[in-house]
C-alpha cells in the first residue's frame, strides 16, 4: 500500500489555523490540464483562490482533491484543484503560511465551465521535497472569489515597482 502524502493533512491544518485566528487563507495554485478553474484569472499558469467560508461553497478538502463552488464576476463556478498542484496555502492578512515545490507535467487549463473531459494522466507522480515554512507580502486579490479586478490597471509591489501586486513567497529559515 502507498503512503499518503502530508501534503494535504498540512493544508487542512493550515486552513483550519487561518479560520480559527479569524484570517482569510488563500491557496497559490499551478494550473495545467486537471486544474479546473476560470481561465481569465489565471495569469503565468498560477492562479491565488480565497479558500475562506464566505468565499466558498461546499468546501472539500481531499487527499487527492480540492473541490468548491466559487463566484467569478457573479457567476458561480465549480473548482477543482489537485492536491498536488497547490503551490501554498497562506493567511491573506499576514502572509504566514506554507509554500510547497510542485512539478507540473500537465498541459493547457481547463475552464471551470468547459464540458471538456480531463485528460487521464498516465505519468508517475512526483514526490515532492519536504515543504518550507514561508511569508508571503498579501496578494493583490486578482482571483479572490468574490470581486472582479480584471479592470483594475497592476498595483505596486512592495517595493514601489509596478508588477501587478502578485504575492511573492519568502522563504522563512
Amino acid at each position: 500500500m502507498q503512503e499518503i502524502s502530508t501534503k494535504p493533512y498540512l493544508l487542512r491544518a493550515l486552513y483550519e489555523w487561518c479560520t480559527d485566528n479569524g484570517y482569510t487563507p488563500h491557496i497559490a495554485v499551478r494550473v495545467d490540464n486537471q486544474t479546473r478553474v476560470p481561465r481569465q484569472f489565471v495569469r503565468d499558469n498560477e492562479i491565488v483562490l480565497n479558500i475562506s467560508f464566505e468565499a466558498t461553497s461546499q468546501l472539500q478538502m481531499g487527499n487527492e482533491w480540492i473541490e468548491f463552488s466559487a463566484r467569478f464576476s457573479g457567476k458561480s463556478h465549480k473548482i477543482e484543484v489537485p492536491i498536488a498542484n497547490v503551490l501554498a496555502i497562506y493567511a491573506r492578512e499576514n502572509g504566514q503560511g506554507m509554500a510547497f515545490p510542485v512539478e507540473s507535467a500537465g498541459g493547457e487549463a481547463l475552464d471551470s465551465g468547459a464540458d471538456a473531459e480531463l485528460a487521464d494522466e498516465t505519468e508517475a507522480p512526483v514526490t515532492p521535497a519536504a515543504p518550507r515554512a514561508v511569508e508571503t507580502a498579501p496578494a493583490a486579490d486578482a482571483s479572490n472569489a468574490k470581486t472582479d479586478h480584471a479592470a483594475d490597471g497592476p498595483q505596486p509591489d512592495d517595493d514601489g515597482s509596478k508588477g501587478g501586486g502578485r504575492a511573492r513567497l519568502k522563504i522563512v529559515k
